[in-house]
Parts: C-alpha cells; structure tokens; sequence
C-alpha cells in the first residue's frame, strides 16, 4: 500500500473525530458552514507569490494550530473556541482524505500528497 493511503485514511479519521466532536458539543449546523471553508481563505496569499502563499497556506492547514486552540479552549471551557477547532481539523482531515496536501514552493499543485516526484532541492541527500 502506498503512503498516501495511510494518509488518506488518517484524514478520515480526523474527519469523523472532529465531526463527532463537533455534534457532541451541540455545534449548531450554521457554524458548521459558515467555518468549513474558511481555512482556505489562505490560499490568498498565493497573490503575492508562490513562496508566500505555499506558506499561508501550510500554516493554516496543519493540525498544530487547531489543536493548540482545541486545548486552550477545554482548558479555559470556552465552547465556542473548541468548536471551531473542531470545524478546523476537520476541514484538514477533509482536504488529506480528498487528496489536498501541504504545498511546497514549487507551485500550488506540488504537494506532499501528489504522485508527481519531490521537487529538485527538497529531497532528502542521501
């Protein structure tokens, strides 16, 4: 099996627990669509450049963030923020299960998903 199956699969999987999360905590369905796109207002930043906006874009869609708000808002119970934490993983499980990687500079398409080789430079020296 290929990597990326497993990472595919792991992108479900972040899915349903952020979805189950969600709808334990009463998420309402409005939130819900308002939020699920919005990580990918980030790929603005590719009108300054691929550099910049492969840079935005990996920022927001790695799982750091979300869970770094996820955490602060059980800690401090705030409801609101762990929701949208939850709509955030989600949205990044939903990309990694449809195939939507982290981009390298190289070009939105390059990603760490795609079945295109590595760019030059970003391989490893061995």
């Amino acid at each position: 099996m290929r990597p990326v199956w497993f990472l595919r699969v792991e992108g479900l999987a972040v899915l349903g627990g952020a979805l189950g999360g969600y709808f334990t905590l009463d998420g309402p369905l409005w939130l819900l669509a308002l939020l699920a796109l919005a990580p990918d207002l980030s790929m603005v930043g590719y009108l300054a450049g691929p550099r910049v906006g492969s840079l935005s874009y990996n920022v927001v869609h790695t799982y750091t963030l979300p869970l770094a708000l996820g955490g602060v808002g059980a800690w401090a119970d705030i409801r609101f923020a762990m929701l949208v934490a939850a709509v955030w993983a989600g949205h990044i499980g939903a990309d990694r299960l449809f195939g939507y990687g982290l981009k390298y500079e190289t070009g939105f398409r390059d990603t760490h998903l795609s079945t295109q080789p590595m760019p030059p430079g970003l391989g490893r020296s061995d």
